[in-house]
């Protein structure tokens, strides 16, 4: 009985102790490393340091990401042909700045619009099995560390 007891009280801390670390969700995230500093997707929303969210509509986009052609043409470019990303890859000294996706957007956050037309803040060209294109526009966007007021649609 003291047995089933000590069981049922270790359970609560294990979950806890998952939900501490975001470690429940297995496998590396998508990283980048700019300028010495580690940007993560974050495994879970709560716990990331800054969110970024996407709209189709160009009108309510804070910055516009084009998704390019080339990797030649891109600002930013991931390039990978294997089918699991590399554990340990962007591991650092310090902890890493985390990025969340977020469905709703919030007038704080940076608002995405990625498209295939110009003109952009930032151009990115991804082929890779370990990142999509929300995955890297939301890292490059993430990583500037400040809400990125589009310039270029004034133009």
């Amino acid at each position: 009985m003291l047995r089933l007891k000590i069981l049922a009280s270790a359970i609560p801390l294990a979950i806890v102790a998952l939900f501490a670390h975001g470690e429940f969700l297995g496998g590396p995230r998508p990283c980048i490393e700019v300028a010495g500093t580690t940007v993560q997707i974050a495994a879970l929303s709560w716990q990331a340091h800054h969110h970024v969210s996407f709209t189709d509509d160009p009108s309510r986009a804070t910055v516009r990401v084009q998704v390019s052609d080339s990797a030649e043409a891109a600002d930013f470019t991931v390039i990978d042909d294997i089918d699991t990303a590399e554990t340990g890859a962007c591991q650092s000294s310090t902890p890493p700045r985390l990025i969340a996706i977020s469905r709703h957007t919030s007038e704080a956050d940076p608002v995405i619009y990625l498209s295939r037309d110009g003109p952009a803040d930032y151009r990115i060209f991804v082929a890779s099995k370990s990142f999509s294109l929300l995955d890297a526009a939301a890292l490059i966007v993430g990583a500037r560390g400040e809400r990125h007021r589009l310039q270029a649609a004034s133009l």
